[in-house]
């Protein structure tokens, strides 16, 4: 099995997420099991239905998240020395060369990107082309949008 890159953070979180399915969301989905049972015919009861639905999203969900951490390679981004090369766990402060618009972003693994927050993921077409770059280097990102030329203005290890 292939290690999954994961950071500090993100490794953390999804061991809450775990921890929160297996004493809260599992204990809920039985309480509900049972109570529709209580309602008597199972063959039409839309409630039992609905939560054997959720136990088996939430089992199925407990393994992914088992088998996540257990390949997880956990990087913390603020023991990198990566002589200021842009790596996983980098935030990389960017700026476009057409519009001169400036973005920062830190590349993070798969399930912790949100493009929201700043996070994208390792196997972006962006992270991608910016690995292994440094400070003043392009990198050419072939986006849905077209060609685009971002200039690394930083690269810090937070």
């Amino acid at each position: 099995m292939a290690t999954i890159p994961l950071t500090k953070r993100g490794a953390e979180k999804l061991k809450e997420e775990l921890q929160r399915l297996k004493t809260v969301e599992r204990q809920a989905v039985i309480q509900a099991i049972a109570e529709a049972r209580a309602q008597g015919d199972l063959s039409e009861n839309a409630e039992y239905e609905a939560a054997k639905d959720k136990q088996g999203f939430i089992e199925g969900r407990i393994l992914e998240i088992e088998g996540k951490l257990a390949a997880a390679q956990v990087i913390d981004p603020s023991s990198l020395d990566a002589g200021g090369r842009v790596v996983f766990g980098s935030t990389v402060d960017l700026e476009d060369e057409d519009s001169g618009a400036s973005v920062t972003y830190q590349i993070v693994g798969d399930d912790e990107a949100d493009l929201k927050h700043g996070l994208i993921s390792i196997s972006s077409p962006i992270a991608r082309a910016l690995i292994g770059k440094e400070v003043g280097d392009v990198a050419e990102v072939n986006a849905p949008g077209g060609l685009r030329h971002y200039e690394i203005v930083g690269v810090r290890y937070l």
